[in-house]
């Protein structure tokens, strides 16, 4: 049932459009038919990559250039029918992609997408410079059925037709797949999608990959259908705007966002350039233009979740929505931002207490930090930083702001590499390692600043975790629920990550590690941003966990909690092991108190 549900829009869609065409008959209008098609395609394609990483491309008019001058290039010099360059466009503009991606991935936002435009301006150039300024398809008269030179150009419009509903059908399972659910964690936060044990750099390689090739292949379509190919019509500007553009009009990250995008501006754009280019050169520049300003301003993520969210009668706010007892600044009422809370009563547990039921503390060691640095130009973040965690432990990494602490985490997990020490996970050597071989070692985190995939569910989200151990889908939807349920969500487990309350998101990213089984969890302020109430909550599921066997280390700045849940801490100061101890003996030694208040205190508590 569900499949025929997610099925059923293509094949109306298909047949509707099918109709249209075999309705049609003036030949300007069967063009513009077909021409909707080949937008829509080269839109999905720009999708695959922009859509789904969230790395905007200004540069794909390369790969549908590459096509183009593929089909017009075989067929003048090699005599070579389009239904055999078409498939070779496809591969030269898939290995395009890898070629651009290897050194293209090394940059991030609006520098990428700069270097991405470099791409098609060069290639525009050199085709000038091979003196291939305008290039004619030959026509043969003889075989028009194997050079698809058809009479009727209705035959071009079912052609189009069938290479976007292929392209909708692997768009559709690419989004269903690991690769999709990939892409979406490295669209969303590329640091967390690295730290839930997704090699990044593979996916994004695949993705531009597969992005190149449907590109490479509509760009050839286009030379078959007009004929005609100039470095500026096939490589220039205009041609990777109008693949952003149909897609942000029509709804980025989705499967039918290019094809509403492209149905709509299309028509308006060919329109007016037949009625008003003359007079006004560049008007369909202007037509996509207006068409991104109007698209922000009245539906910022596209027609398609406007669309959606009308039928569904959702709202479109999805912030969530902080609980009473926080203030506007994200601070739970009533707790200082430092060594010591205002709460009555928050005072270090007895040893039993804080260990939880059922949990033991090995005297083996999982984790073992020997004298790590690492130093920022000037900065001295972390200095000669050693101490051992033990299995089952829960160590509190405490200290001032700017101490060093989430530095520490980002060495320890792969993002940062020391300029010296050792990072020994059961004895291995873990520098050089990626974030995402970490987590396939057992290293999971969570981060301060929460990243949910506001437009998946509670359980997708998480499955985005389960993948890193699991050989089969099945596997990972398996794990996915056990973590769901051990934190205590499975009652809002299909609720969307933008409709969760703040407790809600930090339970959900607990679980999204917690899918990966990890040995040990890095957690950065876990608790930031609760109540009173949630924080017990949220106590109560890390608990859970470590007496599960899972090592704990966490950062948190709310100490009333903290000598509540650790066994021990290390209490870091500019940078260095400040103190290393138990809760009772750490919380009163004036040197600490120091390092968070001042002199004048530490002296009172010497007093």
């Amino acid at each position: 049932m569900t499949a025929l549900k997610k099925t059923l829009p293509i094949v109306l869609f298909a047949l509707a459009y099918a109709v249209i065409a075999m309705l049609v008959t003036n030949s300007y209008y069967q063009l513009m038919l077909t021409l909707v098609l080949v937008w829509a395609i080269f839109g999905l394609s720009w999708n695959v990559l922009s859509g789904y990483t969230g790395l905007v491309s200004f540069g794909h008019a390369a790969f549908f250039g590459i096509g183009a001058y593929t089909t017009v290039l075989g067929q003048i010099h090699f005599g070579l029918t389009p239904w055999i360059t078409i498939p070779i466009a496809a591969v030269l503009g898939g290995i395009a992609g890898l070629m651009v991606g290897f050194p293209t991935f090394r940059l991030r936002g609006h520098y990428f997408a700069l270097a991405m435009l470099a791409y098609p301006l060069a290639l525009l150039y050199v085709f000038e410079w091979l003196g291939y300024q305008e290039l004619t398809i030959p026509m043969r008269r003889d075989a028009p059925l194997a050079f698809m030179q058809f009479e009727d150009p209705r035959a071009y419009t079912m052609i189009a037709l069938a290479m976007l509903i292929g392209t909708v059908l692997i768009t559709r399972m690419i989004e269903q797949s690991r690769f999709g659910r990939a892409l979406l964690a490295i669209k969303q936060n590329e640091a967390a999608a690295e730290a839930a044990g997704i090699d990044t750099l593979r996916w994004k390689l695949r993705a531009i990959t597969v992005s190149g090739a449907i590109a490479g292949m509509v760009g050839a379509f286009y030379t078959v259908v007009l004929l005609v190919v100039t470095p500026p019509s096939v490589f220039g500007m205009l041609v990777s705007a109008q693949a952003l553009t149909v897609t942000m009009f029509g709804g980025i990250g989705t499967v039918w966002g290019p094809v509403i995008g492209a149905v709509i501006l299309i028509p308006i754009s060919e329109i007016l350039h037949a009625e008003l280019g003359a007079k006004i050169p560049g008007i369909q520049g202007v037509i996509f233009g207006l068409a991104i300003v109007a698209v922000i301003l009245l539906a910022p993520e596209g027609l398609y979740w406007r669309l959606r969210d009308a039928w569904r009668g959702r709202k479109r706010d999805s912030s969530p929505v902080p609980p009473a007892d926080v203030l506007a600044d994200g601070e739970p009422r009533g707790t200082q931002d430092g060594f010591a809370s205002s709460e009555p009563g928050l005072r270090p547990a007895p040893q039993d207490e804080r260990a939880g039921s059922g949990r033991d503390v090995s005297r083996e060691t999982i984790l073992s930090v020997q004298g790590i640095s690492k130093t920022f130009g000037g900065l001295k973040a972390v200095q000669n930083v050693s101490f051992d965690v033990k299995k089952g432990e829960i160590l509190g990494i405490i200290g001032p702001n700017g101490a060093g602490k989430t530095t520490l985490f980002n060495l320890l997990n792969g993002f940062l590499a020391p300029d010296e020490g050792k990072v020994m996970l059961d004895g291995r050597d873990m520098i050089g390692k990626r974030p995402h071989a970490l987590c396939a070692a057992g290293v999971g985190r969570t981060f301060q600043v929460m990243r949910p995939f506001l437009r998946m569910s509670v359980e997708e989200n998480v499955l985005t975790g389960a993948f890193v151990h699991a050989a089969t889908d099945a596997e990972a939807l398996r794990r996915a629920k056990e973590a769901v349920a051990t934190v205590g969500l499975a009652d809002v487990a299909d609720r969307l990550g933008g409709e969760l309350t703040t407790k809600q998101l930090r339970l959900m990213e607990l679980a999204r590690a917690l899918a990966g089984q990890p040995r040990i969890l890095l957690l950065d302020e876990t608790l930031a941003g609760l109540g009173h109430g949630e924080v017990g909550d949220v106590l109560a599921v890390i608990r859970k966990l470590a007496a599960t066997g899972i090592t704990i280390m966490i950062i948190e700045h709310t100490m009333g909690a903290m000598v509540q849940l650790v066994d021990r801490f290390v209490v870091l100061d500019h940078g260095m092991v400040l103190v290393e101890g138990e809760p009772h003996s750490v919380t009163k030694d004036p040197r600490v108190i120091e390092a968070y208040l001042g002199k004048k205190w530490s002296t009172h508590a010497d007093a």
